[in-house]
């Protein structure tokens, strides 16, 4: 089971329940994968909105072996989700809101920087 205060979120893929964590390794690694500078340009990519089917495979990849799983990006790519692309989308923005979203004032009460941020894509 999944524990949120350390970023974790559960998802089932090819029909298996796993646990995706974007540790601090795994984030370097989008960094690279997305040639960005920091994390502060890596969740503003992700806060655009705009996330490819790539993106989803790379950041899906990274939360997989952030948890443990020896998967690499290309195996990824053949896991089936109940939901097709909007089921992918779905464990990205979770994935993304358990590692960049805070909640000091309860569930879904996102913030950064002491402001009050804007969901990732596909939370409310």
């Amino acid at each position: 089971m999944a524990n949120k205060h350390r970023g974790e979120i559960d998802a089932v893929l090819d029909g298996k329940p796993m646990t995706l964590c974007l540790t601090l390794g795994a984030l370097a690694g989008l960094e690279a994968a997305f040639g960005d500078e920091d994390m502060l340009a890596l969740a503003t990519r992700f806060e655009k909105g705009r996330i490819s089917a790539r993106d989803c495979q790379r950041i899906i990849g990274a939360g997989l072996r952030g948890a443990g799983f020896d998967v690499s990006d290309q195996a990824v790519a053949a896991m089936r989700v109940e939901g097709g692309a909007a089921g992918y989308v779905d464990i990205v923005a979770r994935l993304l809101s358990a590692t960049f979203a805070a909640t000091p004032g309860g569930e879904g009460e996102e913030t950064r920087g002491g402001e009050a941020g804007r969901p990732f894509p596909g939370t409310t």
